[in-house]
């Protein structure tokens, strides 16, 4: 009876230290290239596989958040809440369309994530992102994206990148003073302007449609250097 064949152990080291290589390539979000700065060091990298991490995440606006599926899922307050607030005449903080604010940003920064806004329709609406608290406010027209600095110190309107409603997009923003590169599905757009600084600003807000609904996944959040 021949003795069994004994294959040598390197190619399956070889394997292990390939797939090893592979999960660090993709925690670290090296898959992304930077184009507004050199090196990038990671401060934060989310898949929603566990509990809110309210170190880097804050729900506003009594606004419903919570991890389904693998996705971090917002959806607007409560009737009672809204309620109360149009009692108290503040209905524009009543928490109608989700609310919720990603914290620890840097001044200078790179954030991937995949996106979704989803709505009936854009009559009630258009979905953003704040970078910085009401700074830099970029919004998702059906027809244009929109950036509104300090509100209304300039406005910087494109036909391209867009933005749908009720699709996931893979979205990318780099911000440096001076300079914001918006990419969505691989198209990008350089915003320039003396007026983009995120000096004192460490916050990115994602407000959706009313009524509507936000869906985020696979976040990534880095430093530029």
């Amino acid at each position: 009876m021949n003795p069994p064949v004994q294959f040598p152990a390197f190619p399956l080291l070889l394997v292990a230290f390939t797939l090893s290589a592979l999960s660090l390539t993709h925690a670290t979000g090296t898959d992304y290239e930077p184009v507004l700065f050199k090196n990038t060091k990671l401060v934060y990298s989310d898949t929603f596989d566990g509990p809110l991490n309210k170190e880097f995440w804050e729900v506003r606006q009594s606004t419903t958040w919570e991890i389904k599926e693998g996705v971090l899922t917002g959806s607007p307050s409560s009737k009672q809440f809204q309620e109360q607030k149009k009692a108290s005449n503040d209905p524009s903080h009543a928490g109608f369309k989700p609310v919720i604010w990603l914290k620890q940003v840097p001044e200078n920064f790179i954030c991937t994530m995949r996106l979704r806004y989803s709505a009936e329709a854009y009559q009630k609406g258009f979905p953003l992102l704040d970078l910085g608290h009401h700074i830099h406010t970029i919004i998702f027209d059906e027809k244009k994206t929109t950036l509104t600095i300090k509100k209304n110190v300039e406005t910087l309107p494109v036909e391209l990148p867009l933005f749908s409603l009720n699709q996931w997009h893979d979205v990318a923003i780099e911000v440096k003073k001076g300079s914001l590169l918006l990419t969505i599905d691989g198209k990008k757009h350089l915003f320039e302007s003396s007026n983009i600084d995120m000096t004192g600003q460490h916050q990115i807000d994602f407000k959706a449609v009313d009524f509507g609904k936000c869906e985020i996944d696979d976040l990534k959040l880095w430093e530029g250097l």
